[in-house]
C-alpha cells in the first residue's frame, strides 16, 4: 500500500495581519487548526507530510509536526523538508535560522530541488511537493488578485486534482475543497 502523503503551504510571516507576533491570538489560531488539520490528515492514514522550509507556515508546520512525533501515537509520522536550493535560509535573522537549522538537523527526509537560487527555485519546490503529494493544506485566503508561491501551489494542486484543506489566515476558518 503507497504511504500516503501531504503538503503543506503558506503565507510568511509579513503576509499576516500580526506579521511576526506569534504570540497574537490570530496566530495561535491559525497554528491550532494547522495542528487539528495535521492531525486530522494523519487519522486518514497520511504519514508524511512536506513542508518547504520558509518563514511562517513552512516553520509552524514543521514544528508542530516535530512536536506531534514525540507522542507515541504519532511517532511513525515523517516531516519531510523540501529545500528550494541550498542558502534558504541565509537572509533568516539569527532567530530564524536557528529555528530553520533545528528543523533542518530533526526532519526525517530532506531534499534540495535547485542546485542554486534561480528565479524558478521555489515554484519548482512547491511542484516538487504537490507532486509527492495526496494532499495539501493551505493556510490561504484563496484571493486570486494577489500573486504568491501560495495560489501558486494551490493552483497546481487544483490541476493535480488534490485534495485540499483551507485554513483562511484572517479567521483560522478551515474549509475543504468541497467548498471551493
Amino acid at each position: 500500500m503507497e504511504k500516503l502523503s501531504c503538503a503543506i503551504t503558506g503565507h510568511r510571516s509579513q503576509r499576516f495581519k500580526f506579521k511576526n507576533d506569534e504570540k497574537a491570538p490570530l496566530c495561535k489560531k491559525i497554528k491550532a487548526a494547522l495542528e487539528e488539520q495535521i492531525k486530522s490528515h494523519y487519522a486518514k492514514g497520511v504519514r508524511t507530510f512536506y513542508v518547504g522550509g520558509a518563514l511562517g507556515v513552512d516553520t509552524w508546520a514543521a514544528e508542530i509536526i516535530l512536536k506531534l512525533k514525540k507522542n507515541k501515537e504519532y511517532a511513525d509520522m515523517e516531516l519531510f523538508l523540501a529545500i528550494p536550493f541550498p542558502e534558504q535560509a541565509e537572509k533568516f535573522s539569527s532567530g530564524s535560522k536557528n529555528r530553520y537549522d533545528k528543523i533542518l538537523s530533526m526532519c526525517d527526509q530532506k531534499k534540495v530541488i535547485n542546485n542554486h537560487y534561480s528565479a524558478v527555485a521555489h515554484k519548482r519546490r512547491n511542484y516538487f511537493m504537490v507532486d509527492h503529494s495526496q494532499y495539501l493544506i493551505a493556510v490561504y485566503d484563496q484571493d486570486k488578485s494577489i500573486r504568491s508561491g501560495t495560489g501558486q501551489t494551490v493552483n497546481y494542486a487544483v490541476k493535480k486534482e488534490r485534495q485540499l484543506t483551507f485554513i483562511h489566515p484572517d479567521t483560522a476558518e478551515t474549509t475543504g475543497s468541497k467548498d471551493m
